[in-house]
């Protein structure tokens, strides 16, 4: 969200329409809190109150029990997977905050804001009359599945959002991986190397669901490899119960390679920091190819004697 902290209506649109006695109806059950800075927002119309309106309303939704995950203040916090809330309930908190902020949200665009950080995010554009020229789209599992050469159990990507060149992706660490009963005996710890793993998927996913405009062929799914990684740093263990967040973004995109920066963040946490994940990835294969006319984009990756140099 941007830094400004007082933004006039002149800049966010036109007044919030209703009265105030409707409004204080709206929020009757939210915390004072709220409701006085609904209150205020209509009448100064600071973009610095949306996080307390639309957080306030949220709250006002949750069992008593997930409150304190949200008052964490972490951007990263589901709504579904995190604090319990279902399509229904999303839906109705969404329609309190379109009625105290005076912005509309259409369902296609709720089926984008997963987490707190979307809500914020989201809101605050409407509010400025922002657009993005990225759409945000987001995958679950048994989508990311459909696409992935990778799978169960071996797929270490539950979802996937995909936004111009970057991607987050999330992966709960259930416990019942088979490799962490020797991983330590007694001791499960979800290894680095397979949070590396978890990295260099969300790539490929953004690689074959929305891959960057400096490839111009189809990739085939099958033939993308994971072949170096570079600046590896861990700052955290992780064990059964956590949830790793994952975010990767383009470096550089050279056919046969492209090259990523990555993180993993677990409750707001910094876990794992990659600063290069390379990729080979080849095309798919044209009647040209077939006929020995065409080139092999991954030829470079290979050796002579077709010998794959992947990892």
């Amino acid at each position: 969200m941007p830094d400004q902290t007082t933004i006039t209506r002149e800049v966010g649109g036109a007044p919030v329409p209703g009265s105030e006695e409707l409004l204080r109806d709206t929020l009757k059950r939210c915390s004072p809190e709220t409701l006085t800075a609904a209150l205020e927002y209509r009448v100064s119309g600071e973009v610095s109150l949306v996080p307390t309106i639309v957080l306030g309303i949220v709250e006002r939704f949750l069992d008593p029990d997930v409150a304190s995950k949200l008052q964490s203040g972490d951007d990263s916090i589901q709504f579904m997977e995190d604090l319990g809330m279902d399509s229904l309930t999303m839906i109705e908190a969404i329609m309190m905050v379109e009625e105290a902020l005076g912005v509309s949200i259409k369902n296609d665009e709720l089926m984008n804001l997963r987490s707190v950080g979307d809500l914020k995010e989201f809101i605050n554009d409407k509010i400025l009359g922002l657009s993005s020229e990225e759409t945000k789209e987001f995958f679950p599992v048994d989508q990311v599945a459909s696409i992935m050469p990778q799978q169960v159990p071996f797929l270490f990507l539950e979802q996937a959002t995909l936004e111009g060149r970057s991607a987050i992706g999330r992966y709960p660490i259930s416990g019942q991986e088979a490799f962490l009963e020797g991983h330590f005996k007694g001791n499960p710890v979800f290894p680095a190397s397979i949070m590396l793993e978890a990295l260099g998927q969300l790539a490929v996913f953004l690689l074959l669901k929305k891959p960057p405009q400096e490839i111009e062929s189809a990739i085939d799914s099958s033939e993308i490899y994971f072949t170096g990684v570079d600046g590896v740093r861990c700052h955290r263990i992780c064990k059964p119960g956590d949830v790793l967040d994952m975010k990767i973004q383009v470096k550089r995109v050279r056919e046969p390679i492209a090259i990523f920066s990555g993180t993993i963040t677990v409750n707001g946490e910094k876990a794992v920091v990659a600063e290069e994940i390379t990729l080979a990835f080849k095309a798919e294969t044209s009647p040209a190819d077939l006929n020995g006319n065409g080139s092999d984009p991954a030829s470079q990756v290979n050796g002579e004697n077709g010998s794959s140099v992947h990892l």
